[in-house]
């Protein structure tokens, strides 16, 4: 943690000159004042300075960074590279070069653990909550099409055979694609059975047989 301590003939004064020593703005920084300082007689005799010492607050997104390049090192990746998109509250740290394979792994499930440390790693330091998502060369969107179509694809075969189809456990975010893919289909509805990591999603037909233990979708 960086900090430093600086002495004005004013409070504020002193907090300008540590600001500047710091490289940032006031809102980045914790002021902590030592002594408020002392004017002496006509500004000349028994007078005193003020002293205050600025400390630099964590970076959430910053310090999320730097955490998951040292876990993509580790992992063999060390030619990767992370670029910070911030919106808000929600932050995408893309990640760009390096074995892609290694950093998705079997149906995003390396990714979906990083972006899960990352997550824990963001909001430890953060006065309110950050969504963190974590995404490798843009897999998250060509993720999200995939699953559109499949959801298009089961539908039409749950319509077809008048059966429920069950799809393989998904992650929360990549069951609510599969929920908005279909929300609007008149001819099926979706529901999640299960409990996570094991939670799957269920594509009815609405003139089939229905199951009488539904769950809610989510």
């Amino acid at each position: 943690m960086k900090e430093v301590t600086a002495t004005a003939r004013t409070v504020e004064e002193a907090v300008q000159l540590a600001l500047a020593q710091l490289g940032a703005p006031r809102e980045r920084a914790d002021i902590v004042v030592l002594d408020e300082g002392k004017r002496g007689w006509f500004g000349l005799f028994g007078g005193r300075p003020a002293v205050v010492k600025a400390v630099l607050k964590i970076d959430p997104v910053e310090e999320t960074v730097r955490f998951l390049q040292q876990v993509i090192a580790q992992m063999g990746a060390e030619g990767a590279s992370i670029e910070a998109a911030r919106r808000g509250k929600q932050v995408t740290l893309h990640v760009h070069g390096g074995p892609v394979g290694l950093l998705i792994g079997k149906h995003g499930q390396t990714l979906n653990a990083l972006q899960f440390l990352a997550q824990l790693v963001a909001n430890r330091h953060a006065d309110e909550y950050v969504s963190i998502a974590v995404d490798v060369e843009n897999y998250r969107e060509r993720r999200e099409k995939a699953l559109i179509e499949l959801a298009h694809k089961l539908a039409a075969r749950a319509v077809k055979t008048g059966k429920e189809v069950r799809l393989e456990p998904l992650p929360a975010h990549e069951r609510k694609i599969i929920h908005a893919a279909l929300a609007g289909n008149k001819h099926v509805l979706t529901y999640s059975v299960g409990v996570d990591p094991h939670r799957s999603i269920v594509v009815a037909p609405k003139t089939g047989k229905m199951s009488p233990k539904k769950e809610a979708p989510r």
